[in-house]
């Protein structure tokens, strides 16, 4: 079989690196790849970092094409992994790996991956850029205040006057007097705690700000551009949403400061992409307030599935088929009720999925008249 590749789902900076990388790699080997349009290619290589590199892969992988994905993080579903940075050397270990392995059925297993030895640059590599596939922004639910009780109310029933010359007896006629006592208003219910994920909704924070709490990862917040700069993994922020965050804690950052600090973080993302993260977490394995556990629950589109969850991909799958409850959606992926809740809150506070109510039954036919002018009026 013919070894060819493409390259898709990249910047043209990218794709001309891997272009020169290519060559060198290939000319190592003994020129056995031939480089053609994805299309035409066995092998794909696609950009896993990009913001549209995992539909590529869903795109290409159902098209029977094997992917071998460019990213950066340590784990990828497609069928082949080529580490970030490359260089010509890394490129020709893993080129040289699938030609030998090409009469093996790899493509059957996603899982597979072909981790390639480190090897000394022999030519300039590429940067690690992580800009993840962000979702679309969706409003918070209103925030639910706690109920307000009133103070009890206190009535006295006044004793009727005795009737004269009878002590102790009531007249028939009397009334029986009743006097409430003044109530004072109930004092209103203290503000609701707010978690850093309240302050990711749209419109609640304004300008570039810094938020780093005790013994957390800084982040930046352009809450503008609705994007941050943080790690390219979402594991090392859990400890942003452990506490309770109050305006003093995002401290304003001045053009100067910020392009300093950015440069240190890491490139800009979805600012969604974060605020999803902080809907994951949320719940600890059961659904937020507001939303029924035993309510019926899909998703409106595909959603990004972040690597570092590897069971949501499987998640994702199951509430593509339609409306079902989180049981149902456990048992049709094989992952636990937990997770599941988890990734709806996510799910849910970005909108990529939405409560289905139940329709009412459909009122039942009437029933026809019988007889014979029953019969002659259904003619």
């Amino acid at each position: 079989m013919p070894l060819t590749l493409g390259m898709t789902g990249m910047d043209a900076a990218t794709e001309a690196a891997l272009k020169t990388a290519f060559e060198a790699a290939n000319a190592r080997n003994g020129q056995p790849w031939r480089l053609l349009p994805e299309a035409e290619a066995g092998h794909v290589v696609v950009d896993m970092d990009s913001m549209y590199g995992p539909m590529s892969w869903l795109r290409l992988h159902a098209a029977g094409k094997r992917v071998i994905g460019l990213t950066s993080v340590a784990r990828t579903q497609t069928d082949f992994h080529l580490a970030r940075p490359f260089d010509a050397d890394s490129l020709a270990a893993l080129l040289q790996t699938i030609a030998n392995d090409s009469g093996s059925d790899a493509h059957d297993v996603p899982d597979t991956q072909v981790q390639t030895p480190a090897a000394a640059p022999a030519a300039p590599a590429i940067a690690a850029t992580a800009s993840p596939s962000g979702m679309a922004p969706a409003p918070m639910p209103q925030d639910q205040l706690p109920e307000e009780h009133p103070q009890p109310v206190d009535e006295e029933a006044a004793a009727p006057a005795p009737a004269p010359g009878l002590p102790g007896s009531v007249e028939a006629g009397s009334l029986i007097a009743t006097t409430i006592e003044p109530v004072a208003p109930a004092p209103p219910p203290p503000p609701r705690e707010r978690r850093l994920t309240d302050w990711l909704a749209p419109g609640v924070l304004s300008g570039r700000v810094r938020l780093q709490p005790a013994g957390a990862q800084a982040v930046l917040i352009d809450a503008d551009a609705r994007q941050y700069c943080g790690p390219a993994l979402l594991k090392p922020l859990a400890g942003l949403f452990d506490n309770v965050v109050v305006r003093e804690d995002f401290e304003p950052v001045d053009a100067a400061r910020w392009s300093s600090d950015s440069a240190a973080l890491g490139a800009a993302q979805p600012l969604n992409r974060l605020q999803w993260y902080g809907g994951l977490l949320a719940g600890k394995g059961v659904l937020l307030p507001g939303f029924d556990p035993a309510g019926r629950y899909k998703l409106g589109k595909w959603p990004q599935t972040e690597r570092e969850f590897p069971k949501h991909f499987r998640i994702a799958t199951a509430m593509m088929k339609g409306p079902a409850t989180l049981d149902e959606v456990a048992v049709a992926s094989g992952v636990p009720l937990a997770d599941v809740a988890d990734f709806i809150n996510a799910s849910l506070v970005t909108g990529y999925a939405e409560f289905v109510p139940e329709l009412p039954p459909e009122p039942a036919e009437p029933p026809k008249p019988a007889g014979l002018f029953g019969r002659l009026r259904g003619k």
